[in-house]
């Protein structure tokens, strides 16, 4: 087994790949971008622009997508954004530099972008850490 590295916990071999030790998880839109690499941009001033905040946004990383997003009937600005970075790290040093910042004499708030639901087919659920079950085994 070239491929495999064993552990071994209470007498009882767990076989563990390398391969998914570094895996991601990605949203399941036709980009495939990681789940974790876009942001929404909150409180932008109505007069903002997306080549605008492409371009100071783009200090802390490569930039896939931005979308401002606009009111139908006025053509303006709803004052909030989404950006999309090409990795998870990058996202987050966008977060620690700019959440809480002066944008054009407004203060911007800055986070992580919740999952549509259509991006899994469902909105992603977390299960904590495993329990045990009735005959002792997890």
């Amino acid at each position: 087994m070239a491929n495999s590295v064993s552990f071994f916990l209470y007498s009882s071999s767990i076989q563990f790949h390398p391969v998914f030790a570094n895996s991601r998880i990605y949203a399941s839109n036709s980009r495939n971008y990681p789940l974790a690499s876009k942001i929404i941009v909150t409180n932008l001033p109505f007069s903002v622009c997306e080549s605008r905040l492409h371009k100071e946004f783009a200090k802390y990383g490569q930039i896939c997508e931005v979308n401002l997003v606009k009111d139908e009937a006025r053509k303006k600005s709803k004052g909030f954004a989404f950006i999309q970075y090409a990795s998870q790290e990058e996202a987050l040093l966008a977060i620690e530099s700019m959440d809480y910042q002066f944008f054009d004499e407004r203060q911007v708030f800055v986070e992580i972008a919740k999952p549509r639901n259509n991006d899994f087919g469902r909105y992603p659920t977390t299960l904590g850490p495993p329990t045990r079950a009735t005959n002792g085994d997890y």
